[in-house]
């Protein structure tokens, strides 16, 4: 049994629960109703907006970040007809916080934004992701497809790599010691997170404020280094298997979709050309954004998952 029919297979038991509070700082930049789900041993925070009945949107991050990272995408959505979620990945954010590097597998990602999304009783699902929050969603969109009626992506990767050379940075990761060092004591790499933007000004220290905000205690820093590391750099790596899965999986999806990408991006930006080429049917929409596209082109995303959403 494969990695992702394996993760289609389990379920985990879910438990609803009260949020943390927020500062007021950044509570005013977060004004929406926020969960947090018990699923398991492991909590995961989510905002989930509107109480709209026939269709969700679920909104998936990546490394570092966390909800907030959604937070203009949602404000523009807002009015609108879908019901909004947006997750914390275990690890990040306000979610659980597992101080094993070792904990973070994509398949155990992808099993519990599954359980969340079943817990929720979301009865049709519009998946969008960026970064991890690509493969992760794509994952929750192969073992919910009765309910998927559309994909956004935007600077993501989700079809199994063509060729297994790392970069510097997650060359770095594998280091010994030294990587754990740097990436706990420095939050590495949300000091520089802006630097993979096309206009830098678009993360500056009040965006860097909120994204450091969770990871207060250096016991709590695993989840950056250890996403980091789950980046398939040799084909015996444990992600390939569910890589080729999930990309063949997005690869047959003939349903609505859309590309919305940054070319400025220095991890993903060249990463558009193959996924279009997957989802011919998509429409594509380039911009000079960077990476974290969200923070630049926040409009633009909202008006690719409301066509989504309105194709159905």
């Amino acid at each position: 049994m494969n990695a992702v029919h394996h993760a289609k297979r389990r379920t985990r038991p879910v438990e609803f629960v009260e949020p943390p509070s927020l500062p007021p700082w950044l509570g005013k930049q977060l004004p929406w109703r926020r969960r947090v789900a018990r699923i398991g041993e492991h909590k995961v925070h989510f905002i989930d907006h509107q109480d709209h009945r026939d269709h969700a949107v679920l909104l998936m991050h990546g490394n570092p970040t966390w909800s907030y990272l959604w937070r203009k995408v949602i404000h523009a959505l807002s009015g609108h007809p879908v019901r909004i979620i947006a997750p914390d990945l275990v690890g990040l954010g306000l979610s659980s916080k597992p101080r094993d590097v070792g904990f973070h597998t994509l398949a155990d990602h992808i099993q519990i934004q599954t359980a969340l999304v079943r817990a929720l009783n979301v009865k049709t699902l519009t998946i969008v992701g960026q970064d991890w929050g690509g493969p992760i969603v794509s994952g929750v969109g192969y073992n919910l497809s009765d309910r998927l009626h559309g994909i956004v992506y935007g600077n993501t990767g989700v079809l199994p790599p063509k060729h297994f050379k790392a970069t510097a940075f997650h060359q770095f990761s594998h280091t010994p010691v030294v990587s754990d060092l740097v990436f706990r004591s420095t939050l590495f790499p949300v000091p520089v997170m802006w630097t993979t933007q096309g206009d830098k000004t678009s993360i500056g220290p009040r965006e860097l404020r909120a994204y450091a905000y969770p990871f207060g205690k250096l016991a709590d820093r695993a989840a950056p280094l250890a996403l980091a590391r789950m980046v398939p750099t040799y084909e015996s790596h444990p992600a390939v298997e569910i890589f080729q899965n999930v990309g063949s999986w997005v690869a047959s999806w003939r349903g609505p979709a859309s590309l919305v990408w940054g070319l400025r991006d220095p991890i993903l930006g060249r990463a558009l050309k193959r996924l279009a080429e997957a989802l011919p049917q998509a429409v594509v929409r380039e911009t000079q954004a960077g990476h974290f596209l969200q923070e630049e082109v926040p409009e633009m995303l909202a008006e690719e998952i409301l066509r989504v959403v309105a194709s159905a």
